[in-house]
């Protein structure tokens, strides 16, 4: 690896070359967690969406989009017929879909929580407090709430979920009533600084998470974002490093767009700190329908995430997200 200027690459002042940042992340989140990866699998139930991001295809103002809701039948089949044996946890995803929630996602969870034993997480937008508190009763511990980006004026620019203030205020409710809390942003966004990226790796290490993502912008399809540059993979998994230096416990995913801009950049982010594999479980008939940024998604199947674990020297973790979240409470080591 070359060495380029830190404001480049978004190096820790403290690391003078990749290959230093990268390394010491790697030793500190072998540490925490050995060397460990939790494999999760990720069930996009819902594409139906109230907001209007301009960096996001789903938004409710593209009229192209195919929108769907997965039945609780075929999703009831899935989850007893489905499931790798390599997943710890289960992910539940939509758009900000409040109906969605209310028939699909409550009673999925506690069809997943009386037949499996598998960690439970969601990624559902923001919504009112008691819809929180419906899920967390249901059986959900882990919510991802992403931020986008640290900066309040950028947040209005490019049009994220709500306000700011709503953001914030979701994160520290949940934290506050119990749930285990990750958050993350998107590097490249346009518009974007470096002073912002900054800023938001501030905020997200002040913030009760125990957890955070970064993911390299791509250009959304029916976006008003449509067109512009990726986002640099350097800096991101720079970032994904530096994140695990501040927040050595944190639970951080290698992300699939990782390697829609790098053909390894998925394994790099694993070398880089990352503890944290996904397994798309989506019907293949609606995955091109959940359209985060292109239709030509780059979908991690179980030999993928194998590959890259062990591309990675790492471990499959056989104790979920949920369990070792215990053990930090409790002020123990993960098992």
């Amino acid at each position: 690896m070359t060495s380029l200027p830190p404001q480049t690459l978004g190096l820790d002042s403290a690391c003078s070359t990749q290959e230093q940042l990268h390394e010491q992340a790697m030793v500190v989140r072998n540490q925490v967690f050995g060397q460990k990866v939790f494999v999760r699998g990720v069930l996009e139930v819902s594409n139906f969406c109230r907001e209007n991001c301009h960096y996001c295809g789903m938004r409710r103002d593209n009229r192209s989009l195919e929108r769907y809701r997965l039945s609780l039948d075929s999703l009831r089949s899935l989850i007893r017929n489905g499931i790798p044996e390599i997943i710890t946890d289960l992910n539940i995803q939509t758009g900000e879909d409040v109906v969605g929630v209310r028939e699909i996602v409550l009673p999925l969870i506690d069809l997943i929580r009386q037949e499996t034993k598998l960690g439970i997480s969601v990624c559902l937008g923001t919504l009112d407090p008691k819809i929180y508190d419906e899920l967390k009763q249901a059986g959900a511990s882990y919510y991802i709430i992403k931020l986008e980006t640290g900066n309040r004026d950028h947040y209005e620019e490019i049009n994220a979920p709500g306000t700011f203030n709503e953001r914030l205020e979701a994160i520290q409710y949940l934290a506050r009533t119990g749930w285990a809390v990750s958050s993350g942003f998107i590097l490249g966004l346009p518009g974007q600084t470096n002073e912002h990226i900054e800023e938001t790796l501030e905020l997200l290490g002040e913030l009760p998470l125990t957890g955070a993502s970064v993911s390299p912008f791509i250009a959304g399809e029916k976006t008003p974002f449509a067109g512009n540059p990726t986002g640099n993979v350097e800096a991101t998994i720079n970032c994904i490093a530096r994140m695990r230096l501040r927040n050595p416990s944190y639970i951080i995913p290698a992300v699939s767009a990782l390697n829609l801009v790098s053909n390894d950049g998925y394994t790099r982010a694993l070398k880089a700190g990352a503890n944290l594999a996904t397994i798309n479980l989506t019907p293949s008939s609606n995955r091109s329908n959940y359209l985060l940024y292109k239709r030509d998604r780059f979908i991690m199947d179980e030999n993928r995430v194998r590959k890259a674990i062990e591309d990675a020297n790492c471990t499959v973790s056989t104790q979920s997200i949920a369990q070792t979240w215990a053990h930090f409470q409790n002020g123990k080591a993960p098992a």
